[in-house]
């Protein structure tokens, strides 16, 4: 079945349109783009388990064939897929083609927006996005939170040193912004502190009262 002509975030006429995703120290990247697979509804989770797919407990990562499974509710799976863009194909494939239990389509590529953060300032970014405590010990690489990012109701989890975001698309335009301003913050904070600290001699005053020869 032929996939049908998706308009995503940042093209011309998408919800982001004009937009210009925040760089540096605190970046925005936009992963709309990349394969995924989603099924809400009864059905789902038996569903995937009849493919092979092992499915995590609810709210917590799992792996399959190199593709992440986020399962988000009892019968509420997305797959995303990076680098394993063939299994997932041929996983939505077999889907198309039972026509018994199986769920519906959802989390698909027009309807939510995917996002990744990084960069050095990303801790301090994410403070000022998020209320949870995201640091390692308290927020692992398998684990998912379904909370508000940026103003934004959305799905938080971990990618390897960065954080990715799923959420509705028609917010895109906004949390861009939001994440805009977050990134001027912490270059401010970060020229703040070099201002204070830099023992560079342009940073230090001429002693009116030295000796001159």
């Amino acid at each position: 079945m032929a996939e049908p002509l998706r308009i995503f975030p940042f093209m011309p006429g998408g919800a982001a349109d004009g937009a210009t995703l925040p760089a540096g120290s605190f970046a925005l990247a936009d992963m709309t783009a990349s394969p995924r697979f989603g099924l809400k509804g009864p059905g789902s989770a038996d569903w995937l388990a009849a493919q092979g797919v092992s499915l995590p407990s609810v709210n917590r990562i799992g792996i399959y064939r190199d593709t992440r499974v986020l399962r988000l509710g009892k019968e509420d799976i997305v797959l995303l897929a990076e680098g394993a863009a063939d299994a997932l194909a041929a996983l939505k494939s077999a889907w198309h083609r039972d026509t018994g239990p199986k769920g519906y389509l959802s989390w698909r590529e027009e309807g939510w927006a995917w996002m990744r953060l990084s960069g050095p300032d990303l801790e301090k970014g994410m403070r000022r996005l998020c209320a949870l405590d995201l640091r390692r010990a308290y927020f692992g690489s398998d684990e998912i939170a379904q909370t508000r990012v940026g103003h934004v109701e959305a799905v938080l989890f971990r990618s390897g040193d960065a954080f990715d975001v799923l959420f509705d698309i028609t917010a895109s335009a906004f949390f861009v912004r939001t994440v805009a301003a977050v990134t001027k913050h912490c270059s401010q904070d970060n020229y703040s502190w070099k201002e204070t600290h830099d023992p560079s001699p342009r940073h230090h005053r001429a002693d009116p009262d030295a000796v001159r020869e």
